[in-house]
């Protein structure tokens, strides 16, 4: 696995996320030494730059969640020193952090996903509910992992809402909450894996039931329809490319009442704990967590080797 060179496996970071990107990076990590390869730990600061330039590293493997390693910072900064990278390059990275934008070309490639508000202090609130209805969910524009995602069934707690997803973020957007089942599909090198079905007994699929409940179950099989199951995946395949995600990542979606799909967001830097997605899809498809590791960062080698769609090419041998 020499061929690699040597990997700077970045995690932490500064965003809200940065204790669930230290316990991936540390997967991440043990995964590429448990197969030889010369990985490093680094816990990316504002002095970032310097310690990949003094650390002289070959090939970066980003397994930061939210801002500055999920909506194109740090992939900006890897392209400016030639190192290449996991996943999606900088255009992809950050159509995909922010929903609003997402949204917006979901809606222009004709791809559903539910009809959307923005929220700021000059809000006409009942206005908000004669166009959305109720209930909304009320979530910051740039944050990952539910962090400041309120579900909101009444008028009285429209502002509250607010007011606490902008703790988190200027902009914030309100969308209808959709009633029905959540699920979400991975993609690995342009294929879609097994559909996972999630089920909380809290009131949504938020923080504390992605990172640390017990009592999450994720059920794949998915117990859809194998035609179901097919056209989801190519759904979410779709919502993927569109916004020019690379690599790999994650399409989460709700079915409605009527078993109609709504897509709901990308996450192009997905979650690698033990109450991680991808690596349980991945494991559904026959693909164990290390193998699925050396497949990441095997990938960003080749679209590095190439030049993807990002414009990153290399000469550096990885």
């Amino acid at each position: 696995m020499s061929s690699f060179g040597k990997v700077a496996v970045l995690m932490g970071g500064l965003s809200a996320e940065r204790e669930v990107s230290l316990r991936s990076g540390v997967a991440v990590l043990a995964a590429l030494q448990r197969q030889n390869i010369d990985a490093h730990g680094v816990d990316v600061g504002h002095d970032i730059v310097s310690v990949l330039q003094d650390g002289r590293f070959d090939c970066a493997f980003i397994a930061l969640h939210g801002r500055r390693g999920e909506d194109g910072v740090i992939q900006g900064v890897l392209e400016t020193l030639n190192i290449p990278y996991t996943g999606s390059g900088v255009l992809g990275s950050a159509l995909s952090m922010d929903k609003i934008r997402s949204k917006q070309i979901w809606q222009a490639a004709g791809l559903p996903t539910p009809a959307f508000a923005v929220l700021n202090d000059d809000s006409d609130w009942p206005a908000v509910i004669d166009e959305l209805g109720l209930p909304l969910a009320v979530k910051p524009v740039h944050e990952g992992s539910s962090l400041g995602a309120t579900r909101v069934e009444h008028l009285k707690n429209l502002e509250p809402a607010w007011r606490n997803a902008a703790e988190f973020d200027a902009t914030v957007m309100a969308e209808p909450w959709v009633i029905g089942e959540e699920y979400t599909v991975g993609i690995l090198d342009g294929e879609a894996l097994p559909v996972i079905r999630l089920e909380t007994p809290r009131e949504f699929y938020d923080y504390e039931a992605k990172y640390n409940a017990d009592d999450t179950r994720y059920h794949c099989p998915s117990g859809l329809s194998a035609a179901d199951e097919q056209q989801f995946q190519a759904l979410a395949l779709r919502a993927f490319t569109v916004l020019g995600a690379t690599g790999w990542g994650r399409i989460d979606f709700m079915l409605d009442k009527n078993a109609a799909p709504w897509l709901l967001e990308n996450n192009t830097v997905p979650g690698l704990t033990d109450h991680s997605l991808v690596p349980m899809a991945a494991q559904a498809a026959g693909i164990d967590f290390d193998a699925l590791i050396l497949r990441i960062l095997s990938a960003a080698m080749v679209s590095a080797a190439a030049g993807s769609d990002s414009g990153r090419k290399v000469d550096n041998g990885c």
